[in-house]
């Protein structure tokens, strides 16, 4: 596991890393994998305490000790819920992902997180069941950005093993048996039906997602071809051009400027491509494409921006 991670080149020498740590099975893997490829001076484990759990403060506990063993800094992160958190686990998702931003961008470091094979299967159907949109197919990619998930090509039963066989004690999280969250119910009961109807059932969407996210690249050439034209920031298009456009890739650039003007995927947005090709070219005029972001187009010139 250790040379096929070296070689995938997700983790640089020399690079500083801000490695999650939960205290289970794969982080425990990800923190030790890292230490042993780039030097324990080169990590910093970060271990998020929502105190959510009765179990919250023996798991902090165990990444103390854990760290304290593989000579790697640990910071732990405290936040405080809110009393209207609405969907938790997005809440939770939110505080540990900008409290590993706010580290990375103090030493300038990647941030590595302990995804593996399993996680890409029950990501993909979980986005499939909650999500109409070619992204959901596309998965979880290696490398986004300064975030790379290098046992992404492993699965939860090889990091398991690792754990084993060096030694290396984690933490189980009871609500992964549970019901109560989807991901969970996708774990626990969707994976196993779709075994029991093809025992290949979890290879076969890995391979699916990863020719999809092949094909995705020769779309996102295209799309890079309509909005260079304008050579402009931020990126634009005319309206005639992307009426001219065929409907699929008339979405992919209402989308792509959609979630460039958003920092981050704006679901739905390629749903309005049709309205926003039929805005008016003459003056100004606008329209919502969801989670903050708008359509503008001026002088027939169209571009995306927050609301």
């Amino acid at each position: 596991m250790l040379e096929q991670v070296r070689e995938e080149g997700l983790l640089p020498a020399a690079t500083p890393v801000v490695a999650m740590l939960s205290g289970g099975r794969d982080s425990v893997c990800l923190v030790d994998l890292v230490a042993r490829l780039l030097g324990p001076e080169a990590v910093t484990a970060l271990h998020v305490n929502y105190g959510l759990r009765d179990e919250s403060d023996a798991d902090e506990n165990h990444c103390v000790v854990l760290c304290e063993r593989l000579g790697v800094r640990l910071e732990v992160e405290r936040p405080r819920r809110p009393e209207k958190a609405g969907n938790l686990q997005g809440w939770a998702r939110d505080e540990r992902y900008a409290a590993a931003a706010r580290l990375a961008l103090d030493g300038h470091a990647l941030i590595a997180t302990g995804h593996t094979a399993d996680d890409q299967v029950e990501t993909i159907l979980y986005r499939l069941a909650s999500s109409p949109s070619r992204r959901a197919l596309l998965g979880m990619r290696p490398r986004d950005g300064k975030l790379v998930r290098p046992l992404l090509a492993f699965t939860r039963e090889q990091t398991t093993a690792y754990c084993e066989e060096r030694g290396l004690e984690w933490r189980d999280d009871p609500t992964n048996d549970g019901d109560e969250y989807a991901r969970s119910r996708v774990r626990n009961t969707l994976v196993p039906a779709l075994a029991g109807i093809h025992p290949a059932a979890a290879r076969n969407v890995l391979r699916t997602a990863e020719l999809l996210r092949d094909e995705a690249e020769v779309l996102d050439a295209l799309v890079d071809t309509e909005l260079s034209a304008s050579n402009g920031s931020p990126p634009t298009i005319s309206l005639q051009r992307l009426a001219e456009l065929p409907p699929p890739l008339r979405r992919l650039v209402v989308q792509r400027l959609a979630d460039g003007a958003a920092g981050r995927p704006v679901p739905g947005a390629a749903n309005h491509a049709d309205e926003v090709a039929a805005l008016r070219q003459t003056g100004r005029a606008m329209l919502d494409l969801g989670r903050g972001v708008r359509a503008v187009a001026e002088g027939g010139i169209l571009h995306a921006e927050l609301a």
